[in-house]
């Protein structure tokens, strides 16, 4: 009967009339909190040669992945520039062969300009899987012959931009090396 009366008490203290609240708007705190920062992307330029540089734009928190490409893409134009094979660091199996031929390619030839890389993601990850994907600009590149004076005639590359993407590989080394390459031209309009 007293654990009864005890709740009844507690009851009726709860439904008594309490002083009406009038609402206020907090206002003052409203005008004072500003709106979340909204990252913005990094720019980096990245010397390739005397003549040539790469401008890569970063996401704000960039994933240590998308080195695997950028890294790869400016060693191969230093190969081209000024020769070396730092590239083939970068790449194995089947990408191995195919950047050894595209630098090769180029043999008596170099680059001028400056190309740009941007939104660089990790489209998938799996494993020791993963794949990058990169829209490339090089438009503002062009192709010389090694005493640097520009070919009337400019290659195709050079007039569009285009999605590139690789296909990653993590190493018993703990490298993520390049195995694939994949490319598109569509996909990276702004």
């Amino acid at each position: 009967m007293r654990a009864a009366l005890v709740a009844l008490g507690l009851v009726a203290a709860g439904c008594a009339a309490q002083p009406e609240r009038v609402y206020t708007p907090r206002e003052a705190a409203a005008a004072t909190s500003a709106a979340p920062a909204v990252p913005t992307p990094v720019t980096e330029t990245i010397a390739v040669g005397e003549k040539m540089k790469v401008e890569v734009e970063w996401p704000a928190a960039p994933d240590p992945l998308l080195k695997a490409f950028t890294r790869y893409y400016v060693d191969s134009r230093k190969a081209v520039v000024s020769g070396g094979a730092a590239y083939l660091t970068w790449v194995e199996g089947p990408a191995a062969g195919d950047a050894h031929d595209w630098v090769k390619d180029f043999r008596g030839r170099s680059l001028t300009g400056t190309a740009k890389i941007y939104a660089l993601t990790v489209s998938a990850r799996m494993g020791k899987g993963a794949q990058v994907n990169a829209c490339v600009d090089e438009t503002g590149l062009r192709l010389t012959s090694k005493t640097g004076q520009a070919y009337a005639r400019q290659p195709e590359w050079t007039r569009e931009t285009y999605l590139q993407a690789v296909v990653l590989h993590h190493g018993d080394d703990g490298v993520w090396r390049i195995k694939d390459f994949r490319s598109s031209d569509e996909g990276c309009d702004r």
